[in-house]
């Protein structure tokens, strides 16, 4: 599984430039609504510093990180349903992706005009929110119609559907997301094809000024936590223009003034974090030949599987694996070092990868 995040706002919030900052691309960024008029790609390298300490201590030719894809989208604005603005046509581009980035304006600022006319991130957040409801509900009800037809012809599957999306237009009529509707676990699996947005889990960005980074940024951060209804956890504040600066510099500049700022992390590095968090996730290691490499999976894949994200062939012809955890490897020093301190261990298919686990997998060709 990698962690594929989708970045949506209103026009104007920073969306782009967080955009940029985190993928180091260049996608445009202007102070108009609807700058971003196509979905912007970029793959980012998950920062770990375990991958950089493997490297130190087994000088691999290669070191492939695991990576994180994010998609933004042209920004939402009241009546996007109806057609206003762009509409809500490039909803589509983050329907497939695991998480969703909100990211809110809590930045004031003449220069970067605002769609709504002043700062209130309450609102704000309570249009998008809308907006996403009333996409969803557009495909719920599209979908009902068809299976309903398809009942009355006799497809046998077809009533299940109609049950479960039934169930999904009330909830979206009462104006409630799919992440907090109370629906039978089985309609999780009729509903899967769907890719309705609002089932996906969100974690909410605070676009705060420059000025208000290290202090003033853990108010917002609460605010946005109590608009929104979530823990502060899935919330952070972070300034998208100067997450931009931080890209462009060197890693000991950015160390020096993230340092002077009282910044402890790069928001790169929080936002994934929260990410793998949100999801479940967990990484672990493989050395094949010359190449140290970080995987993503969810937390309690079992070996076997885990092996099948490496390649197929993996999962299929599974016999054992030596796995070794990281701290354990560090203390050998190496991989030989490690064997002698007894450090690896032999699993089966059936073992549940930890986060941080190195692994050497034997299959059958």
């Amino acid at each position: 599984m990698s962690l594929d995040i989708g970045i949506i706002g209103l026009p104007n919030v920073g969306k782009s430039t967080l955009f940029n900052a985190l993928a180091g691309t260049s996608a445009p960024c202007s102070n108009y609504p609807f700058c971003t008029v196509e979905a912007n790609v970029g793959v980012v390298a998950v920062p770990d510093e375990r991958l950089d300490r493997l490297q130190t201590l087994l000088h691999p030719e290669k070191l492939t990180p695991a990576t994180v894809r994010f998609v933004d989208i042209a920004g939402l604005v009241r009546g996007a349903s109806r057609g206003e603005g762009l509409g809500n046509k490039f909803l589509a581009s983050i329907r497939d992706v695991n998480a969703v980035a909100h990211v809110v304006r809590c930045f004031d600022a003449p220069s970067v005009s605002h769609v709504e006319g002043d700062l209130n991130p309450e609102r704000d957040l309570d249009i998008v929110r809308s907006e996403l409801i009333l996409a969803d509900l557009e495909v719920a009800e599209r979908n009902l119609e068809r299976r309903r037809k398809d009942a009355a012809r006799g497809d046998k599957e077809a009533p299940h559907s109609v049950d479960a999306l039934a169930r999904v237009v009330a909830a979206l009529e009462k104006g409630t997301e799919l992440r907090r509707a109370e629906t039978p676990r089985t309609d999780a699996a009729l509903l899967e094809e769907y890719r309705f947005i609002t089932a996906k889990d969100v974690l909410y960005v605070a676009n705060v000024s420059e000025g208000d980074v290290g202090g003033a940024e853990t108010a917002w951060a609460r605010r946005i936590a109590a608009a929104a209804g979530e823990p502060d956890w899935k919330v952070m504040a972070l300034a998208a223009s100067l997450e931009s600066e931080l890209g462009n510099l060197a890693a000991t500049e950015r160390a020096e003034l993230l340092t002077g700022l009282g910044i402890a992390e790069r928001g790169l590095d929080r936002l994934v974090a929260a990410g793998f968090r949100l999801l479940g996730l967990l990484t672990f290691f493989t050395i094949k030949g010359p190449e140290v490499r970080a995987w993503t999976v969810p937390s309690g894949t079992g070996l076997a599987a885990a092996a099948g994200k490496i390649h197929s062939d993996m999962e299929r012809g599974f016999i054992r694996a030596e796995v070794v955890s990281f701290a354990d490897l560090v203390d050998g020093g190496s991989m030989h070092g490690a064997r002698d301190k007894g450090h690896v261990r032999t699993e089966g298919r059936d073992y549940a990868v930890r986060d941080g686990d190195v692994i050497l997998v034997h299959f059958h060709a």
